[in-house]
């Protein structure tokens, strides 16, 4: 009895790695698509003026990509975040990163502070992206 039940949940124990080797194998193929829809952007912000500083990847069971890029803040003004963001309302990516650079320069506005160079975006994507921006250079990141 005590090997029929112990058989039983050594079966059902595979059945569940199984499944999770799929689920993980699923996941993983959703965020190299995604990484690849944000590599695709990267030129497009270069030819807005940003400069890519830094590039990574990381490979695990939620690979990630690591992107810093560089910029000035005389190129993108209050007006010149709204064209780009209407320009680019088809991309998700670009319409993330300029709005996020918008609402950045918005807080950053309220608190009165002085506005020093550069502008530094830092992207992460993976399973759930993450944008980044900093007004100056941050000390610690």
């Amino acid at each position: 009895m005590i090997d029929k039940i112990k058989n039983t949940l050594e079966q059902a124990g595979n059945v569940i790695k199984e499944q999770a080797n799929i689920i993980g194998d699923s996941a993983k193929e959703k965020a190299y698509n995604m990484i690849e829809e944000w590599v695709m952007i990267l030129p497009k912000l270069e030819a807005c003026g940003m400069e890519i500083t830094s590039f990574g990847t990381s490979v695990s069971i939620s690979p990630t990509l690591e992107v810093e890029l560089k910029g000035k803040h005389e190129d993108f003004s209050k007006e010149r975040l709204a064209e780009l963001i209407e320009e680019h309302r088809v991309s998700t990516p670009l319409r993330l990163v300029f709005n996020t650079i918008k609402t950045t320069y918005n807080l950053h506005h309220k608190s009165g502070s002085s506005i020093e160079e550069p502008l530094i975006v830092k992207i992460k994507v993976g399973i759930s992206p993450e944008i980044n921006v900093f007004i100056g250079l941050p000390l610690i990141f």
